[in-house]
């Protein structure tokens, strides 16, 4: 494998580039001409989120009446015409995937100068705020539970790299929750281009609490780097905080924490599994991190042994 896919010269926000190419010779210029009439479909409700350049609706569909998520993105603030062009494509590629564990993207386009992307909405929020609500009830996950999210976690990140694609930012506020209890990963590798330019955007991609040791030292990184922020969110749905976090961190900190493997010991009363499949994925060295399909086999399984620890 190439490093130049992951995080260097040619890479495109984590998709292999012959992905990108089988598709991009079927995308017509007209995809990333921009458009007039096409959002005010859209009936534009509360801000759900916001980024530097981007900011996220509840909305709703006005021909089908469907609730979905909004997101418009101020991409000529943040690229230039072959980035865009590329982000386009992207999108066109990520509109194809058909998961139940993945936020599924039904439309793109732009219009007013903004990239616009609408996306299937869950009801429940985040992942990031269910952490919030219970660490401020002092209310630990049940392992069963934490299991179940993981679980579908692991599916949704196998069908992405099974397509070749790489998430790069898997963090709790990108992972949505509905309420009939299905867990979906959102922001698929989109993370470079809808972030915020810096000089390093080409290795420092993604949330820094949940960058793997590689990707902190601005190295090559390529699958490994996800299964690094994979153990993050499973430590930090047993803790109820990031492995890496504390009082006053500032980022130069965070890195030598991160790059030295340094974390406080999982709460006592959860499983030798729960504990074992963290330390093995947040391994400092990528190579020994253990592959998904074992991870998600091993998950599998805790998921069937702590069903009922609710």
């Amino acid at each position: 494998m190439s490093a130049s896919m992951y995080g260097r010269g040619g890479s495109t926000c984590g998709v292999d580039r012959n992905a990108l190419d089988e598709i991009s010779s079927d995308i017509s210029s007209a995809n990333i001409a921009t458009c007039t009439g096409r959002v005010e479909q859209y009936q534009l409700q509360t801000v759900i989120g916001n980024g530097k350049f981007s900011t996220v609706w509840k909305g709703v569909h006005m021909p089908t009446g469907k609730v979905l998520a909004v997101k418009k993105v101020q991409i000529y603030e943040i690229m230039d015409t072959k980035q865009r062009a590329d982000c386009v494509n992207e999108v066109k590629l990520l509109q194809s995937f058909n998961h139940p564990n993945i936020i599924k993207y039904t439309d793109s386009f732009i219009e007013n100068n903004e990239l616009v992307i609408t996306l299937e909405f869950c009801d429940c929020g985040d992942l990031g705020g269910l952490v919030k609500d219970r660490l401020a009830a002092g209310a630990f996950l049940a392992e069963g539970h934490v299991w179940s999210i993981f679980t579908q976690l692991c599916t949704a990140v196998s069908h992405m790299h099974a397509h070749r694609v790489m998430h790069r930012d898997i963090k709790p506020g990108n992972v949505f929750l509905s309420a009939s209890g299905v867990v979906k990963l959102g922001d698929l590798g989109l993370s470079r281009y809808l972030s915020s330019q810096t000089a390093q955007a080409k290795s420092m991609v993604g949330t820094p609490y949940y960058m793997s040791p590689e990707c902190i030292r601005g190295q090559p990184y390529e699958w490994s780097s996800d299964i690094w922020s994979l153990g993050c969110l499973l430590y930090e749905l047993a803790a109820l905080r990031n492995p890496f976090h504390r009082p006053g961190l500032n980022y130069y900190t965070l890195g030598k924490l991160i790059t030295a493997c340094e974390f406080d010991p999982l709460p006592e009363h959860y499983s030798q599994e729960l504990k074992q499949l963290v330390a093995a994925m947040l391994q400092r060295d990528a190579t020994k991190r253990p592959g998904l399909p074992e991870i998600t086999v091993y998950a599998d399984q805790c998921r069937a042994k702590f069903r009922d620890v609710c």
